[in-house]
């Protein structure tokens, strides 16, 4: 008989002992799926993050360009009107190009005493230094002494003191 109660109750403390750990496993398990549910939820809120960063940054680089543009355009402006000021009767432009702080000019003089009127209204200019002439040619369908030249100039922004 104490044999049998011996045996019922470790049968009775096996269940006890099963239930408990069963228990324990449920509840870890429910801890688990919560974390999980969390987790799934902040890998949302982290991408929703990281494409709002990638936003942020991409009207960042759009508000830089529209700066850059605002603030080179009035150089471009006075650019522009040096090449005008600096333009001696008989000479007319074909091609203006600025690259890098260089523009390369392509146009038409009367004559060679008008390319170099222009090259030396060029170096007296403010914004502009450096005028080499590249190359020049006759054009007879504009005249008999005309001549077609490539001249290049470097664009110098004058500093506070010389713009006064």
């Amino acid at each position: 008989m104490a044999l049998s109660v011996v045996a019922l109750l470790a049968g009775l403390i096996l269940v006890l002992i099963n239930q408990l750990i069963n228990s324990e496993i449920a509840y870890q398990n429910r801890r688990n799926g919560y974390l999980q549910q969390n987790i799934f939820e902040l890998d949302a809120k982290v991408a929703e993050i990281r494409h709002i960063r990638r936003k942020r940054t991409e009207l960042l680089d759009r508000i830089r360009v529209i700066q850059e543009l605002q603030g080179d355009r009035s150089v471009n402006v006075r650019i522009i009107d040096q090449l005008v000021r600096t333009v001696p009767e008989g000479v007319f432009y074909t091609s203006l190009k600025l690259a890098g702080g260089r523009i390369a000019i392509e146009g038409v003089a009367v004559s060679n005493n008008q390319v170099s009127s222009l090259m030396r209204r060029m170096e007296d200019s403010d914004w502009l230094e450096g005028a080499n002439l590249d190359a020049i040619k006759t054009a007879p369908d504009y005249g008999v002494h005309a001549m077609i030249f490539n001249l290049t100039v470097d664009v110098q922004e004058p500093t506070q003191e010389e713009e006064l």
